[in-house]
């Protein structure tokens, strides 16, 4: 096979280009490459599994790179761009999937909508499956919880080519308290320039905004709003709340246009952004794509390099730094495989200790959420004025003594899946933005890298999650009873993200036929559309149920909390001292030398916020204190 050179058009190639995507479907045979040469559109081939570098010195076999890192999601694309600017500066991306090229992305992630993208498995790690209800240690002989699949990317762009585009920040406090758990200069006057470089605000500007940098950030205007959104917004304002026209602002309760990175009804992923057509052109830069790193190589304490399958072959490179960007899930996964984690843990799969970090793959979180969805009934559904369907949210104060304000999130969504069906529902997401609940781990299940690790969120952990989720959940229950919404919605009931949910939201001809039928009916009598929901939408819970007995209720939200794929906090930043931290402020892995993690997994607190903006900004402070 031969390895293709993802180029652009014959005009705009630069004299040494040396991005590189391994996309095996697209190669059908050599004599496709010498086509290929022969109309200028292909800079050069070479043997299968080796990127195309020109630059790079060699040791043996091996090619030697500053800075080798491995993963192209969020973190992995600032990384690469800021590292990469300095010409000096050799730098190889790998990304286990495959390339989103500029002005040519799939177009279920240049969607503003999306949720084709996020139940598409060409973009995930497929085998990812994961428990989030609480595993008893203590009691070994307990059945475990149900395994849940885990819709973690695996694209360039990492999860913000497939998650909901949702841009926020977190309250000052979440940064403060980063600060007071060891992650000295990370409070939030440290990080608010760092969030303003990475923006460029399309809506406002100040001292909370930035305005040249990669990422766009809009909010759809309250007059292209649904009737469904308008509706809870009314419901809102008649309950207390006020309206913040800015959510990235000061950070107060209220209800507000979300923020998301988007322009033009397109998504902006860190990819778009930061991997854009100029910065492919430095001839610094390697990107690999379809390439899997299976293990790093070490030295003594020193790591040295990667070895990684590209195009089906296995292949080493060396680096003068490697830096982990892999999320929360895989990073620590690596380390550990490494001989860098729980001592007990490793020898339990007989891998030798390179260094005792008690913490990595420890105190996993995640926000836990619960759903209430209803019916939304003719006319008040999905417009023409945008794909967006989360265009409201709602920031409030449990009062829970001792929780900082603005520790409850709620996101209102018009539409809850891409087919017929789900056009019809609409729901309140709540979750607990300040969670307390800790306890989360990540194990690996062999020392295979083929086989993913044990990941175990033990949402609720902490019983202050279990008291605000329920009583969250009466809160939206009573914005649901509201006589602005019930104007235009029907048939309220708890909502589960079951694997029922899952497999009918596969997008495929038969779950577009399905769900077609299903809808006209649904749009039919209203006792027909009752029948339907008790019968085929709702498992085990009716609204009445939930609402009118306490114990059903926290029956319900222990049974169906899930996250909302912010897995974080599981190779903490912390201080030198702290038993529990792996890295220290810029990154730095404890205890071994040219070994780096930037990316969520370093966060020592799940802040209150969607977590992508949050990961950005990480990688923007660090790579900036890399560079000086």
């Amino acid at each position: 096979m031969a390895v293709m050179i993802s180029v652009p058009p014959p005009a705009q190639i630069p004299s040494r280009n040396i991005l590189v995507s391994f996309d095996r479907r697209k190669v059908r045979s050599d004599t496709f490459v010498m086509a290929g040469l022969l109309a200028g559109r292909v800079t050069r081939a070479q043997k299968p599994g080796y990127p195309c570098d020109r630059n790079t010195e060699e040791k043996g076999n091996a090619e030697v790179y500053d800075y080798i890192i491995v993963g192209g999601g969020s973190a992995g694309s600032v990384m690469a761009h800021r590292l990469s600017a300095k010409s000096s500066n050799k730098v190889l991306l790998c990304e286990a999937g495959q390339d989103t090229p500029p002005g040519n992305e799939p177009a279920e992630i240049r969607d503003s909508y999306p949720g084709t993208v996020y139940f598409d498995p060409r973009f995930h790690w497929t085998e990812l499956k994961v428990t989030t209800q609480v595993v008893s240690h203590n009691n070994p002989q307990a059945e475990r919880p149900p395994l849940r699949k885990y819709e973690q990317a695996r694209v360039l762009g990492g999860g913000s080519s497939i998650n909901g585009q949702m841009a926020n920040r977190g309250a000052p406090t979440d940064y403060n308290e980063w600060e007071a758990r060891g992650a000295a200069g990370w409070n939030w006057n440290g990080v608010l320039p760092f969030f303003r470089k990475l923006e460029r605000d399309l809506d406002f500007d100040g001292p909370y905004h930035g305005t040249d940098g990669r990422i766009p950030v809009r909010r759809i205007p309250r007059e292209h709003w649904t009737r469904h959104s308008e509706a809870f917004a009314q419901a809102f304002a008649s309950a207390g709340h006020q309206f913040l026209p800015d959510q990235n602002g000061e950070f107060v309760d209220g209800y507000f246009p979300v923020t998301h990175s988007n322009e033009n009804e397109t998504r902006a992923s860190a990819a778009m952004g930061y991997l854009d057509r100029d910065t492919r052109k430095r001839p610094n830069l390697t990107i690999s794509t379809d390439t899997q790193v299976r293990e790093l190589l070490f030295e003594g304490t020193r790591c040295v390099g990667i070895k990684a399958i590209v195009g089906g072959k296995e292949q080493e490179f060396r680096g003068n730094e490697i830096i982990l960007s892999c999320g929360a899930i895989h990073s620590p996964a690596h380390l550990m495989r490494a001989g860098i984690g729980p001592v007990g843990h490793l020898h339990e799969l007989g891998i030798p200790v390179l260094t005792a970090l008690p913490g990595v793959g420890q105190r996993l979180m995640d926000h836990p959420s619960i759903s209430l969805s209803s019916f939304v009934r003719r006319g008040a559904r999905m417009n023409e004025h945008t794909r967006r369907h989360m265009q409201l949210g709602l920031r409030y104060s449990s009062g829970l003594p001792g929780v900082p304000k603005g520790d409850m999130f709620v996101v209102v969504l018009s539409k809850s899946a891409w087919h017929a069906v789900g056009a019809q529902i609409g729901s309140a997401l709540t979750f607990v933005n300040k969670t307390y609940s800790e306890t989360g781990q990540i194990k690996l299940s062999s020392r295979d890298p083929k086989q993913e690790p044990i990941v175990e969120f033990n949402l609720l952990s902490d019983r202050r999650d279990l008291e605000r989720l329920m009583s969250g959940f009466r809160k939206m229950a009573a914005v649901q009873m509201s006589e602005q919404v019930k104007a235009v919605t029907d048939k309220p009931f708890p909502a589960a993200y079951t694997d029922r949910v899952r497999k009918i939201g596969v997008v495929n001809n038969k779950n577009r036929i399905l769900t077609s039928i299903a809808a006209t009916l649904m749009d039919g009598p209203a006792a027909l559309r009752h029948y339907m929901i008790d019968n085929f939408v709702v498992e085990g819970f009716t609204f009445d149920d939930v609402i009118n007995d306490d114990e059903a209720l926290e029956t319900f939200v222990r049974k169906n909390t899930i996250g909302v794929w912010h897995a974080s906090c599981s190779c903490r930043m912390g201080r030198a001292d702290d038993p529990m931290s792996v890295v220290d402020t810029e990154g730095r892995v404890k205890g071994v030398q040219n070994l780096r993690v930037v990316d969520a997994s370093i966060f020592p607190v799940v802040p209150c916020a969607n977590t992508n903006l949050p990961t950005l900004m990480s990688a923007e402070k660090i790579a900036d204190a890399m560079v000086r």
